[in-house]
């Protein structure tokens, strides 16, 4: 079973968001998976395809319940 770790960006804005996935991600053992919570706009917009073109998989993006325009992004770190 993969390693869950969780990072809690939606206090952050670009290009901050970016910078602390990354680094939370490569500080994560091969087969992790990171949890990033985020904003809607920006953040949501860019941070999936910007973790994908570095070689990372984008598992799911879930918006949370309720109007708070918080999601859930799984990202794995795989082999």
């Amino acid at each position: 079973m993969a390693e869950k770790h969780l990072l809690d960006i939606t206090t952050q804005v670009c290009p901050l968001t970016f910078v602390r996935a990354r680094l939370a991600l490569e500080r994560l053992a091969p087969g992790s998976i990171l949890e990033i919570r985020l904003n809607a706009g920006e953040p949501l917009e860019n941070l999936p395809h910007s973790l994908s073109a570095l070689g990372y998989r984008v598992v799911s993006v879930i918006a949370e319940d309720g109007d708070s325009g918080v999601h859930r992004l799984m990202v794995a770190k795989d082999g």
